[in-house]
């Protein structure tokens, strides 16, 4: 079976840097499609600029038209703080032993020892780790908690990702794209053009609802 991709993050907004991920990602580590997970109330950040609603919204405009991108809006009908792990809990319990695929970029995957619960993460899922092309991550370049816990599991090929369905760290190259949610935020308080930084469709919502505006 096909592992289905999963992609979390607060989406404020979302914007094509998203976007290239998790089409690369699908290709790259053979996934059945990519389910885009927006937070609710993130608890390891602040709160994000714009309401869930908005978020939400946002990232379903901006997947229409590709059939291998779904949206989950669980976490931001939850109302409360969204943690990966129970997030994956979840779906592990819809999707019983189909394999899972957590996708982050690099900096999120040296970061994974100060998340929730994160040892429980490699039980519940595979991580799908996006790396700029001609670099990798290795064991060195991890702190060392998370080096001991990730010791086994880095495997260079996507297939073993079909193999099981959690406990592998999978690493795959992207197209290293210069955009940041705080980036647009800046130039939109500013009233700066964001063509061509995010789908048109997101752009016109962002101006239709006045959103992120001083």
């Amino acid at each position: 079976m096909h592992p289905l991709g999963l992609l979390g993050g607060t989406f404020d907004p979302v914007h094509y840097g998203h976007l290239r991920l998790a089409e690369e990602a699908r290709e790259a580590l053979d996934l059945a499609g990519v389910r885009w997970i927006p937070a609710g109330q993130p608890p390891h950040r602040q709160a994000p600029r714009v309401a869930a609603a908005h978020r939400l919204e946002m990232v379903r405009l901006a997947v229409t038209g590709n059939p291998a991108f779904t949206v989950d809006d669980a976490e931001t009908a939850s109302g409360g703080p969204s943690y990966t792990v129970t997030t994956l809990e979840r779906l592990r319990a819809e999707q019983g032993s189909r394999p899972l695929v957590l996708l982050m970029g690099a900096d999120a995957f040296l970061g994974l020892a100060a998340w929730h619960r994160w040892r429980d993460l490699f039980a519940l899922a595979h991580i799908g780790v996006a790396a700029r092309p001609g670099f990798e991550l290795s064991l060195t370049d991890l702190p060392t908690e998370l080096a001991a816990a990730s010791a086994e599991r880095f495997d260079d090929s996507p297939a073993a990702l079909r193999t099981a369905p959690a406990g592998r760290v999978v690493q795959f190259a992207m197209t290293p794209l210069a955009i940041s949610a705080s980036l647009l935020r800046a130039r939109l308080a500013a009233r700066l053009s964001a063509r061509y930084l995010l789908p048109d469709p997101v752009r016109e919502y962002i101006d239709r609802q006045q959103l992120y505006r001083n």
